[in-house]
């Protein structure tokens, strides 16, 4: 074997008295070159070969396991020839070359080693950065990151008999803009043509480029035929724009777009789609959605939530989801925040565009109520930690409120407090204190005589207590340490008659663990609950040697020492004690999670609600879920979930949420008060090397008196395109059964 190496245009005397030396050394001659240039053609040039005659300064002629490199890119084959000046080799017999990662074999090649130009002949290829390969009667490459297969074949399957392949005329592959771009196509599945078209275009590694998606074929919330053809456009890679039209073949053309950006100091994403002339309605209908956030200066900030629609059915004919379709209250707001370094400033403009249910013309209990309008409102709020020993906070609001039904008028309301929390090893005491002053400058047209001039003060005094034990134990063997966390708390607020207050934005809070320890019953500031009462609460929780909490056991109740007078419209009369809240959760093994809640309603003797869920997860693509959901004269649902293998490559998804009774309200209006399966789905996955199949069906309720059943499947050609029918299973699949995981998690996105 001889052996030679050398620099890129040394002096030509210096390189023929090496070579010449070379070839008088015998077999066995080797030259190491000092200097380490950075650029790949500064690289030396390493030339084995069984013999090797020529001349040096111009033409080495090279014979039997040739093997020449520069840096990346290399060669061997049978014979080659490698031209000094013009700094290029041919090739032939058992040609293997390799550049920057990626792999040719061929016939016989000739490579330009200082431009990267070149060709070779019935070659086989492999890209490194997706593991692309496939065949073609000839390569031309263009340069160190460009090539062109000329009659040939992709994919990105192992093995020589691919599950699928494209089939192109020219397929330029440009690992420099990461995309690949080929001429008249035809794409293969099982060595049966599926798709033909005279252009494709797609990126190389996965990452989002320019082009058209592949086309989405199914059936509207109405059951009727339906086709979308999206056009994406990588503007820059921190802004896209999808342009889909959507022909329905029962409605007509929808046109819609949806615009995203992303910035160091903003991002948003706006979503547009208008149907010129519903041929079943004969009105242009529409669906326009917008957000956005943006950081003035690092502390100051403005945005804005904008959504919209044509009209109230808009949900019902065109979602292709349960969370769509229940969407009946539309937020517009535009806000501005100023934050500093111990208080904050905001200001927002608020309105919603209500929805109402079709069928609430003929059942009222479905009839949305509109929320009022902020235009504008301004909160304040300062505060501060340990100021020597105490907490204290300050909160400002003012607001306009404005409703086409109801009262309107102004509020400006102040709100302080202090505390001083008392923090020892074991225990903890906070006494605090509240004041809240609110004063009202209501519009008359509306009063009917009443005073139009209100104002309320109220002081609030709370001590919040507890205690926190701890011992060493065990949990289902292992060491752990448990917890016991006695907690008591108590409010007291004088009573004050605010029935002449209108109800801007006051409700009941609901009732949970949290609530248990607020100071007021309700959410809003148009209602101060008088309350002399206790909560008392105990926890326990088990908490592992590295921190983590495996289980939490939680009781609480609330006793009124003196029954709360104040109430709202319809409210009942408290009685001297509250529900009784139980809840018990946590990671039960590595592979069992459950979360669980009851509601007892003491006084009368039974159960208000509860909930209990359990998941079980023993490994990668096993998950199971079950959730049980009850209260009374309102629900009792079940939802069960899960996905699963069926074999080595079959995969199982299904989720089903049954109403066990449904009570006459809501989208569960059934007057029998028999059960109704609120939303169901069924599908198979199969996972191959290169490829996954998805399909499926799904059936939820879109309005109290209509239901939607989509079907979907879909072909996922791993670095390639996903080709289907219907609504994207994959999305479906992630928001109807919690830890669902993709197949192909482990490829980059196509």
């Amino acid at each position: 074997m001889s052996w030679f190496t050398a620099q890129p245009f040394p002096p030509r005397q210096a390189l023929a008295l090496y070579a010449l030396a070379c070839a008088a050394a015998g077999p066995a001659c080797a030259q190491t070159v000092p200097a380490a240039p950075q650029s790949e053609d500064e690289l030396p040039i390493t030339i084995r070969a069984e013999e090797i005659n020529g001349r040096p300064d111009r033409q080495l002629n090279l014979e039997r396991n040739v093997e020449i490199t520069r840096g990346q890119t290399g060669l061997t084959a049978d014979t080659a020839c490698y031209m000094r000046v013009e700094d290029e080799v041919t090739a032939s017999g058992n040609v293997n070359m390799w550049r920057f990662g990626d792999r040719y074999k061929g016939d016989a090649l000739q490579m330009n080693l200082e431009t990267g130009k070149g060709w070779v002949l019935h070659p086989e290829y492999r890209i490194q950065a997706n593991n692309g390969q496939g065949r073609a009667d000839r390569i031309d490459f263009l340069g160190e990151q460009q090539a062109v297969v000329r009659d040939g074949t992709y994919s990105t399957c192992e093995g020589t008999d691919p599950d699928w392949y494209l089939k192109s005329s020219t397929l330029r592959l440009d690992t420099g803009r990461d995309v690949g771009i080929a001429g008249k196509t035809v794409i293969y599945f099982k060595d049966v043509p599926i798709l033909g078209t005279p252009a494709i275009s797609f990126s190389l590694s996965g990452e989002r480029r320019s082009g058209w998606l592949p086309p989405s074929v199914g059936f509207g919330s109405k059951g009727k035929a339906e086709i979308m053809v999206p056009y994406y456009v990588n503007i820059a890679p921190n802004r896209d724009l999808t342009l889909f039209p959507r022909l329905m073949f029962d409605r007509g053309l929808q046109l819609g777009a949806t615009g995203r950006y992303l910035g160091a100091t903003y991002n948003g994403e706006t979503h547009v789609e208008v149907l010129p002339d519903d041929r079943e309605t004969k009105t242009t209908r529409w669906r326009a959605d917008s957000q956005h956030f943006q950081a003035i200066r690092p502390n100051w900030s403005f945005g804005w939530n904008l959504h919209g629609a044509s009209d109230d059915e808009y949900p019902s004919d065109f979602s292709r989801t349960v969370s769509a379709s229940a969407e009946r209250q539309l937020l517009r707001e535009l806000r501005t925040d100023y934050v500093g370094q111990y208080w904050s400033l905001s200001a927002r403009a608020q309105n919603y565009q209500v929805l109402q249910d079709p069928a609430s013309a003929t059942n009222p209990s479905l009839t949305v109520p509109r929320p009022y309008d902020r235009l504008p409102q301004i909160n304040f709020h300062a505060g501060r930690y340990d100021v020597a020993g105490f907490d204290w906070a300050v909160d400002a609001e003012m607001t306009r409120f404005w409703h086409p039904d109801l009262e309107r008028g102004n509020r400006a309301i102040v709100s302080g407090q202090l505390s001083y929390p008392i923090v020892r090893p074991g225990w903890f005491i906070t006494p605090k204190v509240i004041v809240n002053s609110a004063k009202y400058d209501l519009d008359a047209e509306r009063r009917n005589g009443r005073p139009t001039k209100l104002s309320r003060t109220l002081s609030t005094f709370s001590l919040d207590s507890g205690l926190v034990f701890e011992r060493d134990t065990t949990l289902f063997g292992r060491a752990i340490t448990q917890t016991l966390e006695p907690r008591l708390f108590y409010v007291h607020t004088p009573y004050k008659d605010q029935d002449d207050i209108p109800l801007f934005d006051t409700g009941r809070a609901g009732f949970n663990y949290a609530q248990l320890f607020s100071e007021n019953r309700y959410v809003g500031a148009d209602r101060i609950s008088d309350a002399n009462q206790l909560t008392a609460a105990l926890v326990s929780r088990f908490i592992q040697p590295d921190g983590a909490e495996r289980l939490r056991l939680a009781f609480g109740q609330r006793y009124y020492l003196e029954a709360p007078r104040v109430r709202l419209p319809g409210e009942p009369a408290h009685q001297s004690r509250s529900d009784i809240l139980v809840a018990a959760s946590g990671r039960i093994s590595e592979t069992w999670t459950f979360d669980s809640g009851v509601q007892y309603d003491a006084n009368g003797s039974n159960l208000y609600s509860s909930n209990a869920g359990v998941q079980w997860s023993p490994g990668q693509m096993k998950v199971v879920n079950a959730e049980y959901r009850y209260q009374r004269d309102s629900f009792r649902n079940l939802d069960l979930s899960a996905q699963w293998p069926l074999s080595k490559r079959w995969y199982g998804v299904g989720r089903v949420s049954y109403a066990l009774r449904s009570y006459g309200v809501g989208l569960l209006n059934n007057p029998s008060g028999g059960g109704r399966l609120i939303e169901s789905l069924v599908g198979l996955e199969y996972k191959a090397d290169c490829w996954v199949f998805r399909f499926g069906a799904q059936r939820f309720v879109t309005a109290a008196q209509t239901t939607s059943t989509p079907i979907f499947f879909q072909l996922e050609l791993n670095g390639l395109s996903r080709l289907g029918l219907g609504s994207n299973p994959l999305e479906t699949f992630n928001k109807s059964i919690p830890g669902y995981t993709r197949l192909n998690s482990n490829v980059g996105r196509p």
